[in-house]
C-alpha cells in the first residue's frame, strides 16, 4: 500500500528494538509475572515523578478503583468529578459503594475548576477527583480550599508539571495509565502515588488479592517462603514483568517522544490558529509543562461530524475523548452540564503521537484547511 493511502491513526506509540530486548530478558530469565522488572520500573517512575515510591498495577482503571478504596470514605458518600472524562473514573466511585456527582468543565481548558466543583457540592461530598485532560494541568491547588481528599487522574499527564511539581503528586493520591495509546505505552498498565506512605504500603498489599507478600517477595527470603498473610479481601490488580519490561524501555524513550509530541502541538497551534471556524486548545502557563497526549479542537458554528467524515474519507482518523458521563443512565448523573454537552457537539481529537511524519502532519493540516474552502 502506498504511503499516501495509509490511514493516519489518532493515537500511537513508538515501539521497537529496545522493548524487544527488555522482553527477551524476561523470557530468558523465565520470569514473566510480578518480579524484578516491576520493581525496577516502580523505582524509575518514582524518580521520574520526584516521589519516594510508586506502586505499579495492571491498569489505570484499576488504579482509580484502588485510589478511591484507599480513601476509606463512608458508604454512599459523594465524589465530585468532571463529566468529561473516561468511564472508569465514575465506575471506580460506584464500585466502592459511593456516588459520583458530575461537574462541568472550563470551555477552554476542558478541565474542572474550583467554581464548577463548588456548584455541585453538598453536605455528603467526601472527595474530589481531578482529571488533567490531554495533559494540561488541572487547577488542583485551587481545590485545596475545600479541605477534601483529592484524587488526581494523571492518565494523560505522565510528563506534566505545575511549577516543577509532577501532576499526580499534588493531591492526596495520583493515578497513571500506561495502556497502548498513552504517552508511556505498556499495552496495559497503571499505577499510583500517594502523600501518605501508609496508603502506598496498603496498595502494595492489596494488589495481589489482599495478600501481603508476593512470590517475588517470598523468593528473597530464606525461611518459610511459602507462608503469606491475607491483608484484606480485594481484587487481583497485579502488574507483570512483560509489561514492565516494555515500560522500562518506554520510560527511557519518553524525553524524545515528548519532544516530538511538543513539536507536533506547536505546529498545529501555528498552522490552525488562524482558521476562523476552528478553536484551538489552550497552552500551559510558562512555568508549567504539558504532556501533549491529544490535540482537541472545537468547531465554531457546527459541522464537527462533517469534518470527521471529511478527514476519514481521506484516511485520517479522528475521535472524541470523551462522551459525557452525566448523560449515561448507568451513572444517574446531573440533568444538564452545558459546557460538557457543547463539547460533545463541537469537539474532535486530531492525530498526535510520535509516529506521525512531517508528511502526515502536512496532509492533516491541508485536509482541515480544505474543509470549508
Amino acid at each position: 500500500m502506498k504511503s499516501e493511502e495509509r490511514v493516519i491513526q489518532v493515537f500511537g506509540s513508538h515501539l521497537g528494538l529496545e522493548e524487544l530486548e527488555e522482553i527477551r530478558d524476561c523470557l530468558e530469565s523465565q520470569w514473566i509475572g510480578l518480579g524484578p522488572k516491576t520493581a525496577r520500573l516502580e523505582s524509575a517512575l518514582a524518580c521520574h515523578l520526584g516521589v519516594d515510591d510508586f506502586v505499579l498495577l495492571n491498569s489505570g482503571s484499576n488504579a482509580l478503583q484502588m485510589a478511591v478504596h484507599l480513601l476509606d470514605l463512608p458508604e454512599g458518600a459523594e465524589v465530585i468529578l468532571p463529566s468529561f472524562t473516561w468511564v472508569a473514573c465514575a465506575s471506580a466511585v460506584m464500585l466502592c459503594g459511593l456516588k459520583p456527582v458530575f461537574c462541568d468543565v472550563d470551555p477552554a481548558t476542558m478541565n474542572l475548576t474550583a467554581a464548577s466543583v463548588e456548584r455541585v457540592m453538598s453536605p455528603r461530598t467526601a472527595a474530589i477527583m481531578a482529571i488533567h485532560y490531554a495533559g494540561l494541568p488541572a487547577p488542583v491547588y485551587d481545590l485545596a480550599q475545600f479541605g477534601l481528599p483529592i484524587i488526581e487522574d494523571a492518565a494523560h499527564a505522565i510528563d506534566s508539571r505545575v511549577a516543577g511539581r509532577a501532576c499526580g503528586t499534588i493531591g492526596d493520591i495520583g493515578i497513571y495509565s500506561f495502556d497502548s495509546v498513552k504517552n508511556l505505552a505498556m499495552g496495559e498498565g497503571g499505577g499510583l502515588v500517594a502523600k501518605d506512605p501508609a496508603r502506598l504500603e496498603r496498595a502494595r498489599k492489596l494488589r495481589l488479592c489482599g495478600i501481603s507478600r508476593t512470590g517475588f517477595d517470598a523468593s528473597q527470603r530464606q525461611e518459610r517462603w511459602w507462608e503469606h498473610e491475607i491483608h484484606e479481601p480485594f481484587a487481583k490488580m497485579t502488574p507483570n514483568d512483560l509489561s514492565a519490561a516494555v515500560g522500562l524501555a518506554q520510560l527511557r524513550k519518553l524525553p524524545a517522544a515528548q519532544a516530538r509530541r511538543a513539536a507536533i502541538w506547536t505546529l498545529y497551534q501555528r498552522e490552525l490558529h488562524d482558521i476562523s471556524w476552528l478553536q484551538t486548545p489552550c497552552d500551559t502557563l510558562a512555568e508549567d509543562r504539558h504532556s501533549f497526549f491529544t490535540y482537541c479542537v472545537q468547531l465554531r458554528g457546527g459541522g464537527r461530524d462533517q469534518l470527521a467524515r471529511h478527514l476519514l474519507n481521506r484516511k485520517i482518523y479522528t475521535t472524541l475523548r470523551f462522551h459525557p458521563l452525566h448523560l449515561s443512565p448507568v451513572y444517574q448523573g446531573n440533568t444538564s452540564l452545558t459546557v460538557t454537552e457543547d463539547l460533545m457537539a463541537r469537539a474532535i481529537n486530531l492525530p498526535l503521537h510520535p509516529r506521525l511524519s512531517d508528511a502526515d502532519l502536512g496532509r492533516i493540516i491541508e485536509t482541515i484547511r480544505a474543509f470549508r474552502g
